[in-house]
């Protein structure tokens, strides 16, 4: 058996102590130093040596130094793998502070919400002449029906657009003795800027006339979230008064609603355009 104990800083051959085969040949080794160590055969009969009378008991002390040092080397062990634990989180404790300081250098535009793209037809329009006293043209994407709800009054509309679950209400209103022109105005402002406008963040009022025809109006364009984003009316200031609003079956949201609007906007500023006079009795 041969036991090199480096970290004491001394060598110690004990193989020829224990009458085991000289593994390296030091027991012919001339560069060895200490006393007795020149011929370790000689070693086991030489019972004046210190520590040698006992050979049992050298085996012993050697079984205690090697248990020591395998001690020893269990302990370095467990402080390597305990230190190799500390370098390994103080790195990744690193890398995450670089992450947050080089991360935070840009800065960050959030994306708004997508929609889906809505395709239109071409704009074309019909003429609608019957026995009202007015007529006016209307998409021909359009389903132009009598409005049948129990309040409804004669040439009371519904244009429907189902393929956008739209519609563009008509009622119309004629001027005498107990409906003042200046009344209904009043009363269809304070509708619009009352009810319909409390959850819009504007409303955007445009004026309209047509000295050529006699007609003269008012476009609404309401923003926000509001129940109804277009409104209207047009009169002849004397006898007629035609009005008009739009409405989507859907849960009012500006931003996915917005190119419907804009599109139907322009089939409401035509209509509004297009209206026309007559000169006939309503029949009640």
């Amino acid at each position: 058996m041969y036991l090199c104990f480096r970290k004491m800083g001394m060598r110690l051959v004990v193989s020829d102590l224990l009458g085991l085969p000289d593994p390296v040949g030091l027991g012919e080794s001339e560069n060895l130093d200490l006393p007795g160590l020149k011929d370790p055969a000689g070693l086991r009969n030489n019972s004046d040596l210190p520590g040698f009378k006992n050979p049992a008991g050298l085996k012993d002390l050697l079984g205690l130094y090697k248990s020591f040092f395998e001690e020893i080397c269990r302990i370095l062990k467990i402080q390597q793998v305990k230190t190799y634990r500390v370098w390994k989180t103080q790195q990744v404790m690193f890398l995450v502070a670089c992450m947050f300081l080089f991360s935070c250098q840009q800065t960050y535009t959030p994306k708004p919400n997508a929609y889906f793209r809505i395709d239109f037809p071409e704009k074309e329009y019909r003429l609608y002449d019957s026995n009202c006293p007015f007529t006016f043209e209307y998409p021909v994407y359009g389903t132009l029906v009598p409005d049948t709800r129990p309040t409804s009054e004669p040439c009371w509309f519904n244009i429907n657009f189902p393929k956008y679950k739209g519609t563009i209400y008509l009622s119309y209103l004629e001027i005498n003795s107990n409906n003042i022109l200046d009344t209904f105005i009043e009363d269809n402002w304070k509708m619009i800027f009352g009810k319909i406008a409390q959850k819009a963040d504007a409303v955007d009022p445009k004026d309209y006339s047509n000295f050529d025809h006699n007609v003269y109006g008012t476009l609404f364009d309401i923003n926000g979230n509001a129940a109804s984003a277009v409104q209207f009316y047009v009169t002849d200031s004397v006898k007629n008064i035609l009005r008009g609003s739009l409405y989507f079956y859907a849960r009012p949201n500006q931003d996915s609603l917005a190119p419907a609007v804009a599109f139907f906007r322009e089939d409401i500023v035509h209509l509004m355009e297009s209206v026309r006079w007559k000169d006939v009795k309503l029949k009640k």
